[in-house]
């Protein structure tokens, strides 16, 4: 979002509200306002929604916005209301759904439920939309504006990191595969581990390393002992220099069971990394299989570990297939790309006849013509229950 709002016109001025969310939001707020953003944590959330609501359109007023975008199931419902109180647009950015309680599962239903009524829903990925159409949103109410990185930050790698990451291991390791992500069910770190296990049988000085942290830790920490392959897969917690370690990678991997579009896979392609990755959501559409990467099918942990021993077999073509991911990256998932199809959106949802361009402000809620949207049904609220890599929280 911030990549975002920095390649915007100067022309546009962006500000950011987020919930609480137990404080987990005081960074990415910090973060912003040293960024030169206005930041607004709220102080209104569940479950005193009403007055969320009333809190985000005072923020609204406040910051004169001309549309709102909004970020996640509960700005998506909440800031809708309050654009409608204070007659501006909303805009929900649709990143995918993850499914991975039943809590989420029944905020995710929710969701769905209730895009039909948003302004316009924007999609990171044309699988994303397909979704999206198929939860009842019409398509001329949908954009589809991939996620986007700088790959830029990836052109100087630090040397000291690839013996930090070799320091992971007791033992010498000829290669290192990386994988990062929330260790949570929908990742499917435990189908890796699985492919992992056939992959040392061929290749035993290879080494695997996941960053990211979350309640899966201990339950997978388990698996890679039982497997018996403890000195050569580890689990290396979360770190917010990711994108040190990224560079020195000689592969990723990317396991999940569901995406809308992986930012994993445009960071380590940002880094020159090939990537080994499910063919899920969006991935698709950003790995060339057989040239930027491979793909396989979830879950299928042979397959999986297949192409990575096909990809350590041929080590030597490894840093061409990174430059070609590189590439992409470059000419499809920058931020100048994704500013200007944001910057045509905005545009046609809130004209300016005084301006040609149709600035326009926008007020981000963290956390062709529109056609207007249908009425949104009363729904009593009482019944409803963060510059670094962000790839392995």
């Amino acid at each position: 979002m911030l990549g975002l709002a920095h390649h915007l016109p100067e022309t546009d001025q962006t500000g950011f509200l987020s919930f609480a969310e137990g404080g987990r939001c005081r960074q990415f707020l910090s973060t912003a306002r040293h960024h030169g953003f206005e930041a607004v944590g709220l102080t209104h959330d569940t479950p005193r929604l009403w007055s969320a609501v009333r809190e985000i359109a005072e923020q609204i007023e406040h910051f004169g916005a001309d549309v709102l975008c909004c970020h996640g199931y509960k700005a998506n419902l909440l800031g809708r209301m309050a654009a409608r109180r204070v007659k501006i647009p909303a805009i929900a950015v649709a990143r995918g759904w993850t499914g991975e309680s039943f809590k989420v599962r029944l905020y995710e239903r929710l969701d769905r439920f209730h895009l039909r009524w948003m302004d316009h829903v924007v999609c990171v990925s044309e699988a994303q939309a397909a979704k999206a159409r198929r939860a009842g949103v019409r398509p001329e109410c949908i954009s589809v504006i991939y996620n986007a990185i700088d790959a830029a930050r990836f052109q100087e790698p630090d040397e000291r990191y690839r013996a930090k990451l070799l320091r992971y291991f007791r033992q010498p390791r000829t290669h290192i595969i990386g994988a990062a992500g929330r260790l949570s069910p929908e990742k499917g770190f435990d189908v890796l581990i699985e492919a992992a296990k056939l992959v040392l049988s061929e290749h035993p000085s290879a080494g695997f390393v996941v960053f990211g942290d979350g309640a899966e830790r201990a339950r997978l920490q388990q698996q890679i002992n039982a497997a018996g392959i403890g000195p050569a897969f580890v689990l290396a917690g979360f770190r917010a220099d990711l994108d040190r370690f990224l560079p020195h990678f000689d592969l990723m991997v990317l396991p999940s069971y569901t995406e809308g579009l992986p930012n994993a896979v445009l960071e380590a392609f940002g880094a020159g990394v090939p990537v080994v990755a499910t063919a899920v959501g969006g991935t698709p559409e950003v790995i060339e299989d057989g040239e930027s990467g491979f793909l396989v099918p979830a879950g299928d942990a042979a397959k999986m570990a297949e192409r990575i021993s096909i990809s350590l077999d041929n080590a030597a073509e490894l840093p061409e297939m990174g430059r070609k991911g590189r590439m992409c990256v470059q000419e499809k998932f920058g931020f100048a790309m994704q500013a200007h199809l944001y910057r045509e959106l905005f545009a046609r949802l809130c004209p300016d006849p005084s301006d040609d361009d149709g600035a326009a402000d926008e007020f981000v809620d963290s956390p062709e013509d529109t056609a207007k949207p249908a009425t949104m049904p009363a729904i009593d609220l009482d019944d409803l229950l963060p510059t670094e890599s962000t790839c392995n929280r």
